[in-house]
């Protein structure tokens, strides 16, 4: 019997090192009455048997933010705490064996450098040095991180917990979590093997139980186990022992010094999925069993890159679990449909290197209510309901493991689970040659493949690489067709939030910068902003009648925008929304033919006098029906079609057979993309986000601080528009486009100003039509500092190691004044 208190004020789920983190920051915030409770012992589920790797250069910017802090708060902990740590920092090499890994491990060290971490690009001789038992003569390269490193990982996470007891946090063992109370929306606290606890806050930090942590609340949270396998070697003699740690990724392999051992470990391309009945209730501390034919490819070519391997004995064959997410990236925030419910989770094997920036970030969040920065990356909002299916995360977990070490090639598709979600006029599409990306679980045309080459036996698939990718041409067909001609899109994945009520306007009047006190029929294209003026959605809401409004926004955003929207309707708001999303499919007709293609299939007078830019109308096409909206993402003429799911074919087929003689060219999202950047459009969750001012971001244009209050208030963020005005901006998005029309831009490559390092670039796609690579980015600027001063300074992108100048501008290099669209 375990004596629990009553209530508390906060219930962390999960004493492995992400859940002590969390404690410990909490209590450094000073937070009283926190608790935390694990099933068994500390680290043992998970965290006792990882590798301990502290590496800090992630995929994206925020995710090398995020593990570079664990770095520096683990270097002090042992001080800190009188808790030996073993972290040891004797930095990280990174191998690479094919141009193209090697093009992506400079892309990443550059990327680092933009904020201050320090990694090294190395020639072959250079990685033998820092390596000596290496054999690098199939290699072309590396990158030294010197700042990186190794630990325990079982003190750390201990550490962590004797620091959160040192400042006032509770620490509980052997007790199990067995629900999860709520009321209205909102966590109460949880049920215990002895009793309850009333908390207002809980936090789901259970590791490889967390989907069924989160199923006790009613909340999706996708993560699945994998086994995972690593060999200790018996004493190597002489073997130093200030080794870096060694990753060979086209190996899928990583070697680390282990008290005179060698520990080496695999991400396999195929793995094995684990738990899909269920964990054991009594495991703890357990390990699974050996599986050396799946392990062996792996110590064969270790064997070969590290010779001394061929005479040393293996000691330890070990087999654990490690939980997975769809995407890879781990699940961190406030769950979207339950109000105080946290949780940190699915850390894919890098949670000993990234639990210290998770833990502080997340009680950041807590704490203010609202991110600290930019989490979109982590952020649980982007995953979709559906993918806690067991059946999908089964799937994809077979893919998930594998894709730490693969090569992150831009445009990357996942291979497993797809298919769930499919747009009315996907089998029309598919017909036409479309190739498939998945984003939110919608399967969406990425570029075409033409008929001619698919009738000499081509097949639309990707040819990944840092280069002009296979697509290449195709897709600068399909950008022409849309500057020149016209083209389709299906963008049926679009998110359709229905509003509705007396009160919706009051509530949208709230939420949103913009102004959509406007007659039926209008588009109103805007951002709802948080209370430092950051954007949290980038969204066009459309005025269906006096009491009824439709949202239209990304499909990755649909979850997130969908939560905003909902807390923020007052209680005593006579206002619903509703996600209509699967109602309608949306056929995008772009380009400056446009009209011409629809005239004839529409008795609706299209002309701009009748059906000006941003003005929505119900019309008929074919012998359907559309609510057709005047507005454009690719910066040409054009339509958005929003068709019932019923009528769908039919008006698409209408449509194509109108645009069979006009050369309609069938166009993906790659175009859709390029077509955007080249009008400098911004894209959410790279070019804005909730920790970037809407007025920095260039979108002044659309927030309306004179608008009336509606009776919930002034809207967002409203104060802190008014005081960015006052002090000035601090830095601008600038689009730039590189002189050089060979080198691809795709995003976070530094931006220099003067030969000075001032940012990175947000986003990057290739301009067709201007004739180079195109990006976005902040640079930075003083309050007097005019547009005109900023952009005619001397600008260059470094890329993959060499530096390209640059045009600089404020405003959009293709079409500046808008005028295209509104032909």
């Amino acid at each position: 019997m375990v004596d629990i208190p009553s209530k508390a004020r906060a219930v962390i789920i999960g004493g492995g090192v992400v859940g002590c983190s969390l404690a410990y920051h909490l209590a450094k915030l000073g937070w009283k009455d926190v608790i935390l409770l694990e099933r068994k012992q500390l680290t043992s589920g998970t965290t006792w048997h990882a590798a301990g790797l502290i590496g800090q250069l992630r995929a994206t910017y925020n995710m090398t933010r995020l593990a570079a802090y664990s770095a520096e708060l683990y270097d002090g902990l042992e001080a800190e705490t009188e808790v030996a740590t073993g972290y040891r920092r004797f930095g990280s090499l990174a191998l690479a064996l094919t141009e193209d890994r090697m093009e992506e491990l400079t892309r990443g060290a550059e990327m680092a450098g933009t904020f201050g971490l320090e990694a090294h690009v190395l020639s072959l001789a250079e990685c033998k040095e820092k390596y000596p038992l290496l054999e690098v003569s199939d290699g072309i390269g590396g990158v030294f991180i010197p700042g990186d490193g190794q630990a325990d990982p079982a003190n750390i996470a201990l550490a962590l917990a004797k620091g959160a007891r040192m400042n006032g946090a509770t620490v509980l063992e052997g007790v199990k979590v067995t629900g999860i109370n709520q009321n209205v929306g909102r966590v109460t606290g949880v049920e215990t093997e002895f009793g309850p606890i009333a908390a207002e806050y809980v936090v789901n930090c259970a590791g490889m139980w967390g989907r069924d942590v989160g199923a006790m609340a009613g909340v999706s949270t996708p993560l699945h186990a994998n086994e995972h396998f690593y060999i200790v070697t018996e004493p190597i003699e002489g073997l130093a022992r200030n080794l870096p740690v060694l990753r060979v990724p086209d190996e899928c392999t990583y070697y680390k010094e282990d008290a005179g051992k060698l520990l080496i470990g695999a991400f396999e391309p195929v793995a094995k999925p684990w738990g899909m009945d269920g964990i054991p209730e009594d495991f703890c501390f357990d390990q699974l069993p050996e599986d050396i034919d799946h392990f062996a490819p792996i110590l064969e070519a270790a064997a070969k890159r590290m010779p001394i391997l061929e005479t040393a004995g293996i000691q330890t064959f070990f087999n654990g679990p490690e939980s997975f997410t769809p995407d890879d990236r781990y699940l961190l925030g406030e769950a979207p449909d339950l109000k105080n419910f946290y949780m940190a989770c699915g850390f894919n094997s890098i949670g000993i290197q990234s639990a210290g920036g998770a833990g502080k970030a997340l009680s950041e969040w807590m704490d203010a209510g609202e991110p600290p920065f930019d989490l979109w990356d982590v952020d649980i909002r982007r995953m979709q309901p559906f993918q806690s299916n067991k059946t999908y995360l089964y799937h994809r977990a077979t893919e998930a493991l594998g894709l730490l070490y693969a090569d992150h090639f831009p445009y990357r598709q996942f291979a497993t689970a797809r298919g769930v979600r499919k747009s009315p006029l996907h089998d029309r599409i598919a017909a036409r040659g479309a190739c498939f990306g998945e984003t939110a679980g919608w399967e969406r045309a990425n570029w075409f493949l033409p008929e001619a080459t698919r009738a000499a036996g081509a097949t639309p698939e990707y040819d990944y690489s840092w280069k002009r990718q296979n697509w290449f041409q195709h897709a600068a067909a399909e950008h022409k067709a849309v500057r020149e001609n016209v083209g389709l899109f299906d963008m049926s994945s679009f998110a359709k939030f229905r509003v509705e009520g007396r009160d919706a306007e009051a509530v949208l009047q709230r939420v949103m910068a913009n102004d959509v006190a406007v007659e039926p029929g209008r588009l109103v294209y805007g951002q709802w902003l948080n209370n430092r003026g950051g954007v949290e959605a980038d969204l066009t809401v459309n005025r269906l009648s006096e009491t009824a409004f439709m949202v239209i926004t990304a499909a990755a955003s649909a979850v997130r925008d969908f939560s905003w929207l909902k807390r923020h309707i007052p209680d005593d708001a006579h206002c619903v929304v509703t996600d209509v999303t699967s109602a309608e499919a949306v056929i995008c007709v772009m380009g400056p033919r446009a009209r011409d293609l629809l005239a004839p299939l529409t008795s609706a007078d299209l002309g701009n006098e009748a059906f000006p830019f941003g003005a929505a109308r119900e019309i008929e096409i074919g012998m359907g029906l559309a609510r057709a909206h005047r507005v454009s993402y690719v910066g040409e003429l054009g339509w958005e079609l929003y068709v019932s799911s019923d009528m769908a074919t039919h008006v698409f087929d209408a449509i194509a057979e109108q645009g069979a003689g006009m050369d309609l060219k069938f166009c993906g999202m790659h175009v859709l993309d390029s077509c955007r950047i080249e009008k400098a459009f911004r894209h959410f969750g790279h070019d804005i986000t909730d920790e970037d001012h809407v007025l920095e971001a260039g979108l002044g244009f659309a927030v309306k601080t004179d608008k009336p209050a509606s009776r919930f208030g002034d809207f967002i963020g409203r104060e802190a528009v008014l005081a960015k005005k006052q002090q000035g901006l601090s830095r601008r998005l600038l689009q730039f486009q590189l002189t050089d029309p060979e080198p691809l831009l795709y995003h976070n490559e530094p931006i220099l100003r003067d030969g000075k390092v001032v940012g990175r670039l947000t986003s990057g796609s290739y301009g067709h039509h201007l004739g180079g690579a195109i990006g976005l980015g902040y640079v930075p600027c003083e309050p007097g500092e005019t547009v005109a001063e900023i952009s005619g300074s001397r600008y260059e992108i470094a890329v993959a190691g060499k530096k390209i100048p640059a045009i600089a501008s404020a405003r959009p290099l293709y079409d500046p004044t808008g005028a295209r669209m509104r032909l």
